[in-house]
């Protein structure tokens, strides 16, 4: 894979940390973490699912917390005992996986169901993030420019 040096737009913008290190972990994403398997599914048009194979978890194992824009799941299984095995091919290991969750992404809700652990997240813009119309002004109607939804004072009223 080519590496890609990046400290050239370090030293000529300003406020653009966080994606800067966004991509520096999508760059070094060979040595992610591959257990616990997961899923990430869209359920609607601002609507997603996270879906984690955590079989043998109960919910006191696993933890979910979000802190700023990471979601981390992290899961510990609680030692019931040595017990002696032939054979091993069920992974019960401690994991913590980290989730990078774009602005404005909320988590609504989780749920642990058949070894599956379920995270339902939403995205809800903001009102003042949207995109909204903004009226032009032309010879005919020299008015100022009036925004929908916003009441200016400098805006003049139309003679009807």
């Amino acid at each position: 894979m080519r590496q890609f040096d990046l400290a050239p737009l370090y030293r000529s913008t300003v406020g653009f940390d966080r994606l800067f290190s966004a991509l520096d972990q999508f760059a070094s994403a060979e040595a992610a973490p591959t257990y616990p398997p997961y899923n990430i599914e869209r359920t609607g048009e601002n609507a997603y699912r996270i879906t984690v194979a955590v079989a043998g978890f109960t919910e006191s194992d696993l933890s979910i917390e979000v802190r700023e824009n990471a979601l981390t799941l992290k899961g510990e299984r609680k030692a019931e005992g040595k017990a002696e095995f032939l054979h091993q091919g069920i992974a019960a290991r401690a994991f913590e996986r980290r989730f990078q969750l774009a602005d404005h992404v909320q988590v609504t809700g989780a749920a642990l169901e058949n070894g599956l652990l379920h995270i339902d997240l939403v995205r809800e813009v903001p009102e003042a993030k949207k995109p909204r119309r903004i009226e032009i002004a032309t010879a005919a109607r020299p008015s100022a420019p009036v925004i929908e939804g916003d009441v200016r004072k400098d805006a003049v009223p139309q003679a009807a």
